[in-house]
């Protein structure tokens, strides 16, 4: 996966440095939060497998995960939209929230801002948001795998406050096992209400 370092290494030759990778994880689901990520890569650094956090298996997401966290050269920054965001201001809106909380959170305020398929208003650092950047860029693809791995161990722990709708198992997503566990207990607390077909059985 060498092309992703070489597209974000593109920027830096360029003149561009101290730049933030940004993706999400769970805009899909019918529970739970939308978890962003922005993480900048020093340059010159390479983690073997990094991929869109899609295209990973767990393992190698937990792993990649454990390679970034524990870099000190890596900077990230982590931003959660809860669902009752969600709920109040649509899944878009929600995420570009989250996605701004993650570039505050960062420890260094990046220069450059690349978006996975994103932008964001009223920011005042450069951006550029790149179609399936998750494949593209390498920080974008780290922040993809941050947000994953964070998003699936909130969802993981909610399954043991919620046991009947199998969070763990599905972490949140609109699976048969899912549906069919909301309509025989009906929607709790961490469900999207404004999400089809949650809407529909209230």
């Amino acid at each position: 996966m060498s092309a992703l370092f070489d597209f974000d290494r593109e920027y830096i030759t360029n003149g561009h440095t101290l730049i933030g990778g940004i993706d999400e994880a769970g805009r899909g689901p019918l529970a739970g939060p939308v978890v962003a990520a922005c993480v900048i890569l020093p340059a010159g650094i390479y983690i073997e497998g990094l991929n869109d956090s899609k295209k990973l298996t767990e393992a190698a997401r937990n792993r990649i995960f454990k390679e970034l966290l524990y870099n000190k050269a890596v900077r990230i920054g982590l931003g959660i939209a809860t669902n009752a965001e969600i709920d109040s201001v649509n899944i878009l809106n929600a995420t570009r929230i989250a996605m701004k909380r993650a570039v505050t959170d960062v420890p260094i305020r990046p220069k450059l801002l690349l978006i996975d398929a994103v932008k964001l208003k009223d920011i005042d650092i450069e951006q550029v948001s790149i179609i399936k950047g998750d494949e593209k860029s390498a920080s974008i693809a780290s922040a993809s795998v941050i947000a994953k791995v964070v998003r699936d161990s909130i969802m993981s722990g909610y399954h043991k406050t919620y046991p009947q709708y199998g969070f763990i198992r599905h972490k949140g997503y609109g699976t048969r096992e899912h549906v069919a566990n909301i309509k025989e207990h009906g929607p709790c607390e961490i469900h999207r209400m404004t999400f089809a077909p949650v809407s529909k059985m209230i």
